[in-house]
């Protein structure tokens, strides 16, 4: 993973504005219920005369490369999943927003999607089981038969599945269903998308936020006990 990212120096090489202002902006964009152009009008009053188009370039063009960085510090979810779909609007059609939590409530996986079948549950699925490197010892989902169907499809065509148990409850997937709040919270704010991947990139990061509040980083090596927010940012994407 470290050999795949660049410096912070290549990162930001040939930008107008320092570093420091563009992670900001990205970072109180995706924390705050703010507007692209709310952030223009923000950093005017502070001499800045900014382009609000210019702010979401850089959120789409750094996004990857923060979460790569951040990445490198996650701890993983535990092994009692619960998976559950919600919906997102882009251009006026419905997609889904595969999403799972553990039994604590820490961020599993997420993936966005424009279908809701069996291939687009083991596409998730997939995922998950890459990001934490385990399968689950339990699924818990809600009665969409699909989403069973590709658990039991996966649990027959791969080993790594093989201790995987499924379960159905709706009690138990209260959990996901309440979290959900907090990345549409953030997203039902910014009016719709227009362009799917670009809703890929900005869900990426809302849910990055969502993790780091969660304190699914470990961070101790970094020496940060105390510092405020810019100074763990700084030495996260520095690292």
């Amino acid at each position: 993973m470290a050999n795949e990212l660049q410096s912070m120096d290549e990162l930001f090489k040939g930008r107008h504005f320092e570093r420091e202002i563009i992670v900001l902006c990205v970072r109180w964009y995706l924390r705050y219920k703010l507007s692209f152009r709310d952030l223009a009008e923000m950093m005017a009053e502070r001499g800045l005369a900014l382009a609000h188009t210019t702010i979401m370039r850089w959120v789409q063009r750094f996004v990857p490369e923060f979460q790569k960085r951040w990445n490198r510090f996650a701890c993983k979810a535990g092994r009692s999943w619960r998976v559950d779909e919600t919906y997102v609007k882009i251009r006026g059609t419905w997609t889904y927003l595969y999403r799972a939590v553990d039994r604590e409530g820490q961020t599993v996986d997420f993936r966005l999607s424009a279908n809701r079948d069996v291939k687009a549950a083991k596409a998730f699925f997939r995922k998950a089981l890459k990001t934490q490197g385990r399968a689950p010892l339990s699924i818990t989902l809600d009665g969409y038969a699909a989403s069973h169907r590709a658990v039991r499809e996966l649990h027959a065509q791969s080993i790594r599945w093989k201790d995987t148990r499924l379960r159905s409850s709706k009690y138990l997937n209260n959990m996901i269903e309440q979290d959900h709040r907090g990345v549409k919270s953030r997203i039902n704010p910014m009016l719709g998308f227009k362009v799917f991947d670009r809703a890929a990139v900005t869900i990426a990061v809302v849910e990055l936020l969502r993790r780091i509040r969660k304190g699914q980083f470990n961070l101790g090596r970094l020496r940060l006990e105390g510092q405020a927010a810019p100074a763990i940012w700084n030495a996260v994407l520095s690292a």
